[in-house]
């Protein structure tokens, strides 16, 4: 476990929050900002919400949406400006929600691909062109983490902040658009997180208000989410894309899922105990789970949502030496030492919460 401490792996944490170093003034955060509503503005047959994931060793996911659905779902990609060598095809669907009707939900799945290397891509044979920088292969990396995210004014402060920075991979621990069965936010929040979700993969797990289910009619929920962010689950054994892990760069990361079934009889628990079996420190020293609902917090927002989860599943992270546990949720930045079991202990995790990136409902100040 040498390697706990290294600096090779650099994780920023975005909050639209200035954390003041003068003791004896206060930072006073004004009220939450409006909503942004992006409307679509391209033709039918272009892509939309073009985002890219990490898909497995090499491997990228280019996922986008058009209003014609008879696109193809097919991505060209190269190392050069318009110069497509290469081209990969893949799936559509679509969802209907009440009165809602998606357009075609595409997800192509490209490479191998260079580590550290930019790829020019197009979606469906026209349209614009979109670039991405592949992960490197090596330490180091940088991480760029937001929680709670949403598609207020706030939200757009937050990526501009993110956009500055030279990130790597980026980690989103649930709250993604909190359309909150609003299905045409679905649509908006896929377009103002575009120009920095398709240069960059962006990793997800849900949250609460991803869940969108209906008593009879979606009693099963996240239909919007699981058609929409689309995630190595398949790739890293798991049955469900609420839960999955990755490799990159000398990090396991590990997305678990605070709302569908985690005690020790449920495929969640079974899935992340074999996971964390295969885990080789060698190849990756660090290893890294994000999850919505945290399981420690001292603020009296959302206290003791998560704490039944951490009963379930928190000594499985304990003996394989989690370094660090990202939650969403309370809308506050909170750090805590490493702990197991409530009480502090040098071989447990460092629990963070990360859960204002812009979200409409502002902070949790108490």
């Amino acid at each position: 476990m040498e390697n706990r401490f290294s600096s090779n792996l650099l994780v920023m944490f975005f909050l639209p929050l200035l954390i003041q170093l003068c003791a004896t003034s206060e930072y006073t955060r004004p009220s939450p900002r409006q909503l942004i509503f992006r409307a679509h503005n391209r033709s039918d047959s272009e892509p939309q919400q073009v985002h890219v994931s990490l898909a497995g060793n090499d491997y990228m996911r280019v996922s986008w949406i058009t209003s014609d659905k008879h696109v193809k779902s097919i991505v060209e990609y190269g190392k050069s400006q318009g110069k497509y060598e290469s081209s990969a095809t893949g799936e559509s669907s679509s969802y209907h929600y009440f009165f809602y009707s998606s357009g075609e939900i595409h997800h192509v799945k490209i490479g191998p691909l260079e580590p550290s290397t930019t790829y020019y891509y197009r979606c469906g044979g026209a349209g614009p062109e979109f670039s991405f920088r592949t992960p490197p292969s090596t330490f180091p990396i940088e991480f760029a983490v937001v929680g709670d995210l949403g598609q207020t004014e706030w939200t757009a402060s937050t990526l501009e902040h993110v956009g500055l920075k030279d990130y790597d991979v980026f980690l989103l621990p649930g709250d993604l658009s909190y359309a909150d069965s609003q299905q045409p936010l679905w649509d908006s929040f896929g377009r103002l997180v575009e120009p920095y979700a398709s240069t960059r993969p962006w990793m997800v797990t849900e949250g609460n208000h991803e869940i969108e289910s209906f008593p009879i009619i979606y009693p099963r929920g996240f239909k919007a989410y699981n058609a929409r962010w689309l995630m190595p689950h398949q790739e890293s054994g798991s049955k469900s894309n609420l839960y999955y892990s990755f490799d990159v760069a000398g990090t396991h990361i590990i997305m678990l899922g605070s709302y569908t079934d985690f005690d020790s009889d449920s495929d969640q628990y079974k899935w992340l105990q074999a996971d964390l079996a295969n885990v080789d420190r060698k190849k990756t020293p660090w290893v890294i789970v994000l999850l919505h609902a945290p399981w420690y917090n001292s603020n009296q927002a959302h206290r003791g949502e998560g704490e039944s989860m951490r009963q379930a599943m928190e000594e499985l992270l304990y003996k394989a030496r989690v370094d660090v546990v990202f939650a969403g949720h309370v809308h506050a930045y909170e750090r805590f030492t490493r702990v197991y079991d409530n009480n502090a202990n040098s071989c447990g995790p460092v629990y963070i919460t990360i859960g204002d990136g812009g979200n409409r409902e502002g902070l949790a100040m108490k």
